[in-house]
Formats: structure tokens, C-alpha cells, sequence
């Protein structure tokens, strides 16, 4: 078998006969639809839940939206421009429409499951990570304007960070000129979804009365069911990305799990002593922190360093939302760029400093990193790789904003702002669960 790219050890080379496992297969489908799962139900209600009344049904709608329109535009190009072979930094052509994309293994990538079950479980990314930014601009964004931004986004952002992170040949890649880990996504998902919100939220500038009227969540029944279906669906983020049925997907899974205790239970005990007590949203936003935190590093760290990194990122993220946010002042509505862009640079470069072993999942063993030098090239290339998402995402973002605020206009009017979007927007009124 052929390791994929994002687990290959480094100077680790293979070959072999790629053939279908059933049961890898039936593994890879079912976090397939785990992953599908995280974005509707479980962003839509956590998002859903976290916004004002009137503005519930428009948040519902940019995720299920967003489930159509990534589909579409990877089924056309985004697939083949994140994994069709290309140079370090974009993917080729070759998989237009998926062609060529069938019952057959791509041995580049999952050796052991068709293609077409590989393309849909990265299709799922492909979908959560544009919705995730939805959260720094909820309340004040035209419906088109969303779909047109994400939708480019997804072909100018997410496809290149992609390719260059996971992508045969990817400059990022493990077997790239500056070789990154990331497990399931940190670099790829959560830093340049998290940085692009932030760059929404300054983008557009504040919600009308942010911060002096009160905007606190609708429904946090919502937002904690929502919650917990992420958890669940974030075990075929993350074991699935294992892309076998074997030990590396159960190592992914404890690690993942651990990972979200810990930050859950970080964030509450930094509010229960700020605040006086705990909250629900504190504990449901700790364990996404943590979710975020350990994504990067799941396949790699051993258990007692996912609840370490768990419980720096459940103190990092509280201190970004808590503090930092209210001191700066910018509106980022339901805390995108606290969570997964800081999140997920502190799960990315910790991974540098815990990850004790490149598995190798053809073979269920590992190589040893490289002690105390190859953790410090390997922190190194970690901080590279999170800077280039940083950059990558803050700029191209900052471009599509501004292209599409002077062809159709972002945000709003203010009379449809303050009466609510679900109205406005959609032409109905949202169900409140009263």
C-alpha cells in the first residue's frame, strides 16, 4: 500500500498494489457522513442557537445552503484543483467534473478505498469550512453576497491550502520542500476559515448597536445540541482522516476526545473563576476549541498530550473571546476567528512540540520524529505552514470582499438589519421553539 501524503513518514517510500477494503470502506463512508453531519445539523443549531431571534432562520439557511453550493462547486473543479496532480501550490485540471474519478484507488491518497469515496469525504471539508466563517458575520450580510464569496472562496482559498497541505507534490506536504502536519485540518480548515472571518467581521464593521445594546444568544438549547453533534461528527474529522479502518483511526479517535475534555473543561474553569460560574455556552465553546485544537494533531500525539493541548487551547480561546476580543473591539459575532483561527494555530504549532511519531497507516507503526532537533525543524515548519494560511487567507479574503462589495454590495441595508434578516432576506419568519 501507498501511505497518503499527509501521513507518509518523511523519506518513507512505498509501493504496491492498491485494493479495495470493504471495510475500510465502509468506515471511510460512514465518517463521510459524520463530517456532513457537523455542518447540518451541528453548525447550523450551534450557529443557529448563538444569534438573535430574528436573524435564526437566515444562519440556518447559510450552512444548509452551503451544503448545496460546495457540493456543486466541487463536483466541478474544486476536487480536481485540490488534488488532481498540479505543481506545489494548486492542483491541475485533470479531475474537471470528476472525470476519471471512480471505483478505482487513487493509491496517491487512500489505497484501500474507491476514489469517488475519498473525493466525497473531502468534499465534506470542503463544505464545513466556508460555514464555519458564517459565524463572524451573522446578522448583516446579504444572502447573494455569501453565496458568491464562499463560493469563490472555496476555489481561490480552500483549494490551494489544500493541495499544498495534503496535495501529491504539495509545497506543505510531508513529502513537500517544508513538510507540515496536519492530521485532519488545523492549517487547512480552522486557521484560513478563522482568519477569513476575522477579515469579514472587519471588513463589514460592527453590527448596528454592537457592543452597546445586548445581543445575547436566542436559544442555547439549540447551540448545545449543536454542540454535541459536532463532537460526534468531529470522530469522522478526525479518525477518518486516517483513511483506514485501522489503529491510526482509533489513536485519531482517543486523541480527539481527550482533546475536547480537556478545553471543555479549561474554558469553564477560567470563567467559573473570571465570572463566578460556569456557563453552557463556555463549556460548548471550550469543546470546539478543543475539537479545533487537537484536529492537527490527532493522528500524531499520544493521549496525555491531546488533554495538554486541549487545556492550552481551552485557556488560549477563552482569553481570545473573553479578553482580547472586547478590548480590541471588533464584532465577530459568534467568535469564528477566536475559536478556529486561534485554535487552530494552537493546535497546529503544538503539534510541532507533541507529536512523537509520523504513523505510517499501511503499516500501523510509526518512525520516531527525530528528538529534541527534529521537533525544532519540526516547529519551524509548523509556524510556516500556519503563517502562509494566515496570509493566504487574510489577503485573497480581503480581495473577494472588496471585488464583490463593488459589484453587488456585502452587507444589508440598516432597516433590514435592525427588523431582522429572516424576514428580509428570506421572506418568512423562523420557528422559535416556544
Amino acid at each position: 500500500m501507498i501511505a497518503p501524503p499527509h501521513c507518509l513518514p518523511f523519506g518513507f517510500a512505498l509501493s504496491a498494489v492498491p485494493a479495495i477494503n470493504t471495510g475500510d470502506n465502509a468506515w471511510m463512508l460512514v465518517s463521510t457522513a459524520l463530517v456532513l453531519l457537523m455542518t447540518g445539523p451541528g453548525l447550523a443549531l450551534f450557529y443557529g442557537g448563538l444569534v438573535r431571534r430574528k436573524n435564526v432562520l437566515s444562519v440556518l439557511m447559510q450552512s444548509f445552503s452551503l451544503m448545496a453550493l460546495i457540493t456543486v462547486v466541487w463536483v466541478l473543479a474544486g476536487y480536481s484543483l485540490g488534488f488532481a496532480p498540479g505543481n506545489a501550490f494548486i492542483g491541475g485540471l485533470r479531475y474537471l467534473g470528476l472525470q476519471g474519478v471512480g471505483a478505482a484507488p487513487n493509491p496517491a491518497y487512500a489505497p484501500t478505498i474507491p476514489q469517488t469515496t475519498f473525493m466525497a469525504f473531502e468534499m465534506m471539508f470542503a463544505i464545513i469550512t466556508p460555514a464555519l466563517i458564517t459565524g463572524a458575520f451573522a446578522e448583516r450580510m446579504k444572502y447573494s453576497a455569501m453565496l458568491l464569496l464562499l463560493g469563490l472562496w472555496s476555489l481561490v482559498v480552500y483549494a490551494p491550502m489544500a493541495h499544498m497541505v495534503w496535495g501529491a507534490g504539495g509545497w506543505l506536504s510531508l513529502g513537500g520542500k517544508v513538510p507540515t502536519l496536519d492530521f485532519a485540518g488545523g492549517t487547512v480548515v480552522h486557521i484560513t476559515s478563522g482568519v477569513s472571518a476575522l477579515v469579514c467581521a472587519l471588513y463589514l464593521g460592527r453590527r448596528y448597536g454592537y457592543p452597546r445594546e445586548p445581543m445575547p444568544p436566542h436559544n442555547l438549547t439549540l447551540s448545545l445540541t449543536g454542540a454535541c453533534l459536532l463532537w460526534v461528527g468531529w470522530f469522522g474529522f478526525n479518525a477518518g482522516s486516517a483513511l483506514n479502518a485501522g489503529g491510526l483511526a482509533s489513536a485519531a479517535f482517543v486523541a480527539t476526545q481527550a482533546g475536547a475534555a480537556a478545553a471543555a473543561l479549561a474554558w469553564t474553569a477560567m470563567e467559573w473563576w473570571r465570572n463566578g460560574t460556569p456557563s453552557a455556552l463556555g463549556a460548548i465553546s471550550g469543546a470546539v476549541a478543543g475539537l479545533v485544537a487537537i484536529t492537527p494533531a490527532s493522528g500524531y500525539v499520544t493521549p496525555l498530550a491531546a488533554l495538554v493541548i486541549g487545556g492550552v487551547a481551552g485557556v488560549v480561546c477563552y482569553a481570545m473571546v473573553a479578553m482580547v476580543k472586547t478590548r480590541l473591539g471588533y464584532d465577530d459575532a459568534l467568535d469564528a476567528f477566536g475559536v478556529h483561527g486561534i485554535g487552530g494555530t494552537t493546535g497546529a504549532l503544538l503539534t510541532g512540540v507533541f507529536a512523537t511519531r509520523l504513523i505510517n497507516p499501511a503499516f500501523g507503526a510509526g518512525v520516531p520524529l527525530g528528538g529534541v532537533d527534529g521537533h525544532w525543524r519540526q516547529i519551524l515548519n509548523q509556524l510556516t505552514g500556519a503563517a502562509v494560511a494566515w496570509v493566504w487567507a487574510a489577503a485573497a479574503t480581503w480581495g473577494l470582499l472588496w471585488l464583490i462589495d463593488h459589484l453587488i454590495g456585502l452587507r444589508v441595508a440598516r432597516e433590514q438589519e435592525i427588523e431582522g434578516l429572516d424576514v428580509n432576506l428570506h421572506g418568512e419568519e423562523g420557528y422559535h421553539f416556544e
